[in-house]
């Protein structure tokens, strides 16, 4: 057993029996209490043990045998009466040559399988073996010097029938106590393990449910993300589209009406998706559902056109560029560059003020594509610091972050890439992602 095994050996205890397996040993103790005491009436019988008067063998039979009942609520107490009982009936020829043995050994054993106090354990087996080995030895001293007893067993010579026969006594008794103890501890040792098996068992399942919410909370936050990546980026193109048409509605009908037709598009779009989202979240519902060519899984790198046409129609010049030889991309980083992409316009034309102009580039490096986004806005978010230098997630000075930045660096961080939000030294904002993608191998 290792130290730690050991260590937690004595820190663990062993439940208290329950009403079952004390109800049990209770039958158990009057089945050996009858065995018993027909053990000692057939010995009587056979002449041997017949000194001791009846009431004696009654009572030594009673507390050799129903203390047993107890063995697991107080097993060294009750290891302590057998081995007193056991000894004085022997002295006083009152006991049986059976199934007191069979008394003392379920009581020594009993302690080492049941007994809540380890270190009280092992002394009070010492101390009950130690004593039979004493006794033991006691009495073959004696006998030893008692020609009446066992005269047929000679004393003679170095190693005399005798003193062979003591030696097999001592041996029987090792295996007896040694047994004892050996199947004691082994079967506490089980109990203990299986103890730990349970709590081990349990904890997994605690890890489990845990896992299980950690999981619906994250889906919950993809879900809100995806959610408001959708909304925000439709509502605000409708916004500045209806804000035109109202002005223009007298003046311009021609272009109200090619206004409100982008709202009307828009607002299809927003439909489109949330319709998808929602048929995904219905599970085997959704299989019946008609696939919609505006599927947020199957949004990527292709359609940064789309969304750069979508903001100049809304009135905000973008300028897309693409450096670098194109190359695949996983879809889950598609998807992020699009829904950044989308977030950084979304808040451009909320933010950015009249007049504004913004670029788009999208750059293929040997090992990472990166997205950028800048524009030359002077609106009320334009009062930023200069992006500091570096990588990483940041905020620039005195800006509070909103559900939109949020999402985007959620996005970026789940696979693994940097994100990088501010202030442009000669005015206007800033939003780069870097994505760290798998190096191209080399023939």
């Amino acid at each position: 057993m290792s130290s730690t095994d050991s260590h937690l050996s004595y820190e663990w205890q062993r439940p208290s029996p329950v009403g079952p397996s004390l109800r049990k040993d209770l039958w158990v103790a009057l089945v050996l209490a009858g065995a018993t005491a027909l053990s000692v009436s057939l010995t009587r019988s056979a002449g041997v043990f017949t000194e001791a008067p009846v009431w004696q063998v009654a009572l030594w039979v009673a507390l050799i045998s129903l203390p047993l009942a107890l063995r697991r609520r107080w097993p060294e107490i009750v290891a302590i009466t057998a081995s007193v009982v056991f000894t004085a009936g022997t002295m006083l020829e009152a006991s049986d040559m059976l199934f007191s043995n069979i008394c003392l050994y379920i009581a020594i054993y009993s302690v080492g399988a049941w007994s809540r106090h380890r270190v009280a354990a092992k002394w009070v087996r010492v101390a009950i073996v130690a004593g039979m080995f004493i006794w033991l030895f006691a009495q073959i001293m004696v006998q030893a010097n008692q020609m009446t007893m066992m005269p047929e067993l000679s004393r003679d010579g170095f190693f005399s029938p005798y003193a062979a026969f003591g030696v097999l006594q001592v041996f029987i008794n090792l295996v007896y106590f040694g047994a004892a103890w050996y199947f004691g501890e082994s079967a506490w040792n089980s109990a203990r393990n299986n103890a730990a098996l349970e709590n081990s068992t349990a904890e997994l399942a605690a890890e489990r449910e845990r896992n299980a919410a950690q999981a619906i909370t994250l889906e919950r936050v993809r879900i809100a993300r995806e959610l408001h990546d959708v909304v925000a980026h439709h509502v605000s193109v409708m916004g500045v589209q209806a804000g035109a048409a109202r002005r223009i509605l007298s003046s311009d009908p021609r272009q109200a009406a090619d206004a409100l037709t982008i709202i009307e598009q828009s607002a299809r779009s927003a439909v489109d998706e949330l319709h998808t989202m929602l048929g995904a979240l219905r599970g085997d519902d959704a299989q019946g559902a008609e696939p919609t060519s505006q599927s947020s899984s199957t949004r990527g790198i292709a359609q940064l056109d789309e969304l750069a046409d979508e903001s100049r129609i809304a009135g905000i010049p973008v300028r897309l560029s693409i450096v670098g030889d194109e190359r695949a991309i996983p879809a889950t980083i598609g998807l992020s560059i699009y829904r950044i992409a989308q977030e950084a316009l979304t808040n451009t034309r909320k933010h950015a003020g009249p007049g504004v102009s913004t670029e788009l580039r999208l750059r293929y490096e040997t090992d990472a594509v990166e997205l950028e986004i800048t524009d030359d806005g002077v609106g009320p978010r334009r009062q930023f610091a200069a992006v500091p230098p570096g990588g990483g997630s940041r905020e620039a000075t005195g800006h509070t972050t909103g559900l939109g930045q949020r999402g985007m660096r959620e996005r970026v961080s789940a696979v693994g890439g940097e994100l990088h939000l501010g202030g442009r030294p000669r005015g206007g904002y800033l939003v780069r992602a870097r994505f760290p993608l798998m190096k191209r191998e080399t023939v």
